[in-house]
């Protein structure tokens, strides 16, 4: 299943084009941008140090923790044991796709806060309750998913907070989306991936004509796991750079 939404960033972002919009796929790491919006609405200390644990609460009892090897981002591995601050575990969710990270920020908001970051987004269908790797949660039935038109809501929710639209230009995968633009074009933007599934959802900032929204949400055997490797980001890449072609036939220049 591939699910695509372009809309302009002006407005109400309304898409100029969209297939398969509301299709639901396995949200992977693109929830981490309803985590970094709730943990910095919450007004949380990004400056006070917190302990780097592998131990978390399941949202069906019990505990469960990170595998490692699941991971794409060493540094909080070698963090474990030691207090840092909550700014360094934020950043390193979203520009290294932390899993450890991440769970260590949902620790410091609440999954009810993440929920209503989706809607004051105006989201639809897509929601993100449980932890990374929250296998209990996931055996029980509980999922991560999101669909592209709710992801291109999410990103057009943080128009006013342009400090997140700056991290997410630091995103350090830039294999999919940003891959299928001209070197040095800024993009804000959120990958995820797991075997099985590609996604990325960016802001893209051409120098010729107004901003733009572009998610892409790819099921399928092509998408391999891999955090670089994957071929299903190629296949996003391409699709980018169609659009980027496009791009001024999406809002008026």
């Amino acid at each position: 299943m591939l699910s695509v939404v372009v809309a302009p960033w002006a407005g109400e972002a309304e898409p100029v084009f969209m297939r398969a919009p509301d299709e639901l796929h396995d949200a992977a790491s693109t929830m981490k941008i309803a985590v970094l919006a709730a943990l910095t609405r919450s007004g949380a200390n990004l400056d006070a140090e917190v302990p780097v644990v592998n131990r978390f609460e399941s949202v069906v009892g019990g505990e469960f923790g990170n595998d490692p090897d699941w991971d794409s981002d060493p540094l909080p591995w070698e963090l474990l044991g030691t207090h840092v601050p909550l700014r360094l575990l934020a950043e390193r969710m979203i520009t290294h796709s932390s899993n450890l990270a991440t769970n260590l920020c949902l620790a410091r908001t609440d999954r009810r806060s993440v929920a209503e970051v989706w809607r004051r987004a105006g989201a639809t269908r897509s929601a993100s309750p449980r932890g990374i790797e929250d296998q209990a949660a996931r055996a029980a039935g509980v999922h991560n998913r999101v669909s592209a038109r709710d992801l291109v809501r999410l990103l057009h929710s943080l128009a006013d907070e342009p400090e997140l639209l700056a991290l997410l230009e630091r995103n350090d995968f830039r294999v999919d989306l940003a891959a299928g633009l001209p070197p040095g074009t800024r993009i804000a933007f959120k990958n995820g991936w797991v075997p099985g599934a590609r996604h990325c959802v960016g802001l893209v900032h051409p120098r010729d004509c107004p901003p733009y929204l572009i998610a892409v949400c790819y099921t399928g055997p092509l998408a391999s796991g891999a955090d670089r490797g994957d071929p299903a980001a190629r296949l996003l890449a391409r699709i980018s750079a169609e659009v980027w072609r496009r791009r001024r036939a999406i809002s008026p220049c």
